[in-house]
């Protein structure tokens, strides 16, 4: 869980901010951090909170399918009361990656690169 402040305002291939242009990256999840993966070619710290944003929309896709399988089969082996609430205990994991999606763009408009344990240093490799 690193943080580094690193963005200095300098603009970047897009005519933003850096700061801006990172914090922007995480807005639609996947499709902005594909874009200004695209968009971006320069700027290692705009890059970096793209690829993060892809990385970790990913993640949280993956999960939300997980837990849907183990919710139907939680439903099919034990009722769909049982599965029904099964989904509503998963309700405090999307309040927790709701903050975390809004953390990581505050912390980019700060100018900082906090880095997500596992998925940073994912990220970190495809922004090089």
């Amino acid at each position: 869980m690193a943080s580094q402040t690193t963005a200095s305002g300098a603009e970047t291939s897009t005519g933003l901010d850096e700061n801006v242009a990172g914090a922007l990256a995480y807005v639609l999840g996947l499709i902005t951090g594909v874009a200004f993966l695209v968009l971006e070619s320069d700027n290692r710290f705009v890059r970096f909170h793209a690829a993060q944003s892809i990385v970790f929309t990913l993640a949280v896709f993956g999960i939300n399918i997980l837990l849907w399988i183990v919710g139907a089969v939680v439903g099919a082996v034990l009722g769909n009361l049982v599965g029904g609430l099964f989904g509503l205990l998963t309700l405090p994991l999307w309040l927790v990656f709701f903050a975390a999606w809004v953390f990581l763009m505050f912390q980019a408009f700060q100018g900082k690169e906090f880095e997500v344990p596992v998925v940073g240093g994912i990220a970190r490799s495809i922004a090089a």
